[in-house]
């Protein structure tokens, strides 16, 4: 066993300077180019806007990591997300329950959900993408079966909207004259959750066991790590990372829409691609998987202030994707030789 941990703790943790610089470089780019294409791009309004938009995608890549580094994929967790807003909506408004206890029933909804993806994954065999796919069909027709596809909405919940739209440090921000850029709690939160998973993935055995995963598996389990434990773990990361998302979601619009997950699973998966981790697994960190966030907000809002149409933003934005996808699949090669 011994020896089996000195081969773990060999496992690059996907240490690339020169690919976390071009990430950076990328996003400094982008932010100078659409502030000197457009004048409302830097205004305090629209900077809160981007902090926003990246605060919901921001947590769903914090889950989507765990899932990619191990090489699988969850393509379920942005209707995750949609249910949990809706059973939110049930437990506080129709079965009466207080907020934090609506909260925390929201949060192991979200990780049960995980845990059945990973079930089907590590116990039944079934591939990430299938199962996962399956678990987004039934998500998202749960989520409208419950509602009868109408919304709910959280006006009643006295401070829900606080959650994500409060602001710890506004008085603080008044008081030096820059209110308009007091950072919303819902951002601050994305932050430490980020900050706190990341620790866990770069720097405790759970993280480097699903590197591991992802680097070889068979390899791993020969090694007498107990892959489906870790991998079924990571699963419910994802699923957890879901439920806060959606608490974030409804407390920011004050309602649980039963159809407006969709597509966020694609957009928290390219973040992570963005941001460096390899879809075959073993490669990816919690800071790429932000910034790579931080950019596909960046890159939709710019393009609305230009008035592209939503049909040119995707365009662009697959784009971004192929070419991220096609750098490490360049870099796999070159290091094999």
């Amino acid at each position: 066993m011994k020896n089996s941990m000195g081969k773990l703790k060999k496992i690059p943790i996907a240490k690339i300077p020169i690919q976390s610089m071009a990430i950076v470089l990328g996003l400094i780019l982008m932010v100078t180019f659409f502030s000197i294409a457009s004048s409302n791009f830097l205004t305090p309004s629209n900077i809160n806007n981007i902090l926003l938009a990246t605060m919901i995608n921001g947590v769903l890549s914090v889950g989507a990591l765990y899932v990619v580094v191990t090489g699988g994929i969850d393509v379920s967790i942005g209707t995750s997300m949609t249910f949990v807003s809706v059973m939110l909506g049930v437990f506080m408004n129709w079965w009466g329950m207080p907020a934090w206890m609506g909260i925390i029933c929201g949060i192991l909804t979200g990780a049960a959900v995980g845990l059945i993806n990973g079930i089907m994954v590590t116990k039944m065999k079934i591939t990430p993408f299938i199962a996962t796919l399956g678990m987004q069909m039934a998500t998202a027709g749960l989520a409208i079966v419950i509602t009868d596809g109408t919304p709910i909405y959280f006006t009643q919940i006295q401070g829900y909207q606080n959650i994500a739209l409060g602001s710890p440090f506004a008085a603080w921000f008044a008081d030096l004259g820059i209110a308009d850029y007091a950072i919303n709690t819902g951002v601050i939160i994305m932050f430490l959750l980020a900050i706190l998973f990341g620790i866990m993935l770069a720097k405790t055995s759970f993280g480097r066991y699903l590197y591991a995963i992802g680097n070889n598996r068979e390899s791993t389990r020969l090694s007498g790590i107990k892959v489906d434990k870790w991998e079924l773990l990571a699963y419910i990361v994802a699923g957890s990372m879901a439920a806060v998302a959606g608490i974030l979601m409804t407390s920011r619009m004050n309602t649980a829409y039963p159809s407006i997950g969709s597509g966020y699973e694609m957009n928290a998966v390219a973040a992570c691609v963005i941001g460096g981790a390899s879809l075959a697994g073993g490669k990816g960190t919690m800071k790429g998987a932000i910034l790579g966030a931080f950019i596909m907000s960046v890159l939709t809002n710019g393009l609305r202030l230009l008035s592209f149409s939503t049909e040119w933003q995707k365009v662009l934005t697959g784009v971004i994707i192929i070419i991220a996808v096609y750098i490490d699949i360049v870099g796999k090669r070159k290091k094999n030789g």
